[in-house]
């Protein structure tokens, strides 16, 4: 046990003095991480599927429309604060009224909707971005002073103060990919739920009408 925790410390000491000899660059490295880090755990709470609807919240609608007609499906929806709600809800405020219409409200919401889902998502692919190109300069700018001390100090033939600096150079760049890596791969997911969430609310939307016409198509035979 004493000789885990040992190593441990060790590894711990050694990746904090590898950061630390990354150069200047480190320090918006670090800041991008915190940035992608406060978005993702944003992104995570904000996107759970109960927040936006899901299938509890379609079956008690259209259980709701199916009892009380649209009109009783308008009330439910403006009770539940979610992004799928807001929607339908534009929808069935408008039943009675032309079908172009009804679309067009019902798009409009969807729009405003989705543009909210993903406006936060901008900060991630900025990060995913810059991550790279701040290492790549780290790099460079590391190999320039690795090959400038070699020259100020009459380093030629000395390959192991070159292989020093350099190690050093690549820190940024390895650090870079480390952050712009899974911030891009989180990007990816939550791209992927925002789809996933207007293809489940798009075939939602239809159900209710169908309900909703059935119901009408009831009434008057």
């Amino acid at each position: 046990m004493h000789v885990l925790l040992m190593q441990s410390d060790e590894t711990t000491n050694s990746l904090q003095t590898m950061l630390m000899n990354g150069g200047p660059l480190m320090i918006p490295l670090a800041l991008c991480s915190i940035v992608a880090l406060a978005y993702i755990i944003e992104r995570t709470i904000r996107l759970r599927t109960g927040r936006l609807g899901g299938r509890r919240f379609g079956k008690d609608l259209l259980a709701a429309v199916t009892s009380g007609g649209a009109t009783e499906g308008a009330k439910f929806c403006s009770e539940k604060n979610s992004p799928q709600a807001r929607i339908l809800e534009a929808g069935l405020k408008r039943n009675g009224s032309p079908s172009m219409e009804v679309e067009k409200a019902v798009e409009d919401a969807g729009a405003r909707e989705v543009r909210r889902l993903s406006a936060n998502l901008k900060p991630l692919v900025v990060v995913a971005m810059i991550s790279p190109l701040l290492g790549l300069l780290g790099t460079v700018w590391g190999m320039i002073e690795a090959f400038s001390n070699i020259a100020l100090k009459d380093g030629l033939g000395k390959p192991e103060m070159l292989a020093s600096g350099i190690s050093q150079a690549l820190i940024t760049t390895a650090a870079g990919l480390a952050i712009a890596i899974p911030t891009q791969a989180a990007y990816f997911f939550f791209k992927g739920k925002i789809d996933r969430f207007v293809r489940a609310t798009e075939d939602l939307y239809l159900r209710v009408s169908d309900t909703v016409g059935g119901e009408a198509a009831h009434a008057h035979s």
